[in-house]
């Protein structure tokens, strides 16, 4: 089964959900200063655990996800605080996805593997000094029926933006559900 890119398994998980949005990524929470002060695309929000917190950190929030169901909760929690935030529903598989999307300070990948054009794509999207933060699984993580090889974030992903982004820090980090990495790259500025 794959995990990563399933729209049925992510809607029925997000259905099943109880009505308290999960904790934010944990190397979100200890970078959020990396972040350039303003908005934030995140791509593959989900139910919004990461958006609700960049929200409470001061940014302005989009969200985008291809899951209804995970975008109808964020809409529920960010109501509940009073939050704005704006969300739109994006099927990542189709090329050129995030055409129309916008320009961000910042673009938040959390759990979700861009292919290496719309990794490209996103340098349309930032501003200069604008923060491209990746996370999720690492090289390291053990492949098994949800993540597969091709979902595992590894730093060949991002030989192709070198010429718009530089890398600033490279954490790695494991736990009970595996072994995660996270990227955070500036948008080097345009000449």
């Amino acid at each position: 089964m794959e995990y990563i890119g399933n729209k049925e398994y992510w809607d029925e998980k997000f259905s099943n959900r109880s009505d308290k949005p999960l904790s934010p990524e944990k190397s979100l929470v200890e970078n959020i200063n990396c972040f350039k002060k303003g908005s934030v695309l995140d791509i593959a929000c989900g139910d919004g655990r990461n958006t609700l917190f960049l929200i409470e950190s001061g940014f302005e929030v989009t969200g985008v996800d291809f899951s209804d169901k995970a975008l109808a909760r964020l809409k529920m929690f960010s109501k509940r605080s009073n939050y704005f935030v704006t969300t739109k529903q994006i099927d990542l598989s189709f090329p050129n996805s995030l055409r129309n999307v916008g320009i961000f300070d910042n673009i938040l990948i959390n759990h979700y593997k861009l292919n290496k054009d719309q990794l490209i794509e996103l340098q349309n999207h930032i501003n200069d000094d604008g923060i491209l933060f990746v996370s999720g699984f690492g090289s390291k993580h053990k492949v098994d029926s949800k993540i597969r090889k091709e979902d595992l974030i590894q730093s060949i992903d991002f030989e192709d933006i070198n010429n718009s982004f530089e890398l600033f820090k490279y954490i790695e980090n494991q736990d009970i559900r595996g072994f995660f990495v996270t990227y955070i790259f500036r948008r080097k500025k345009l000449i």
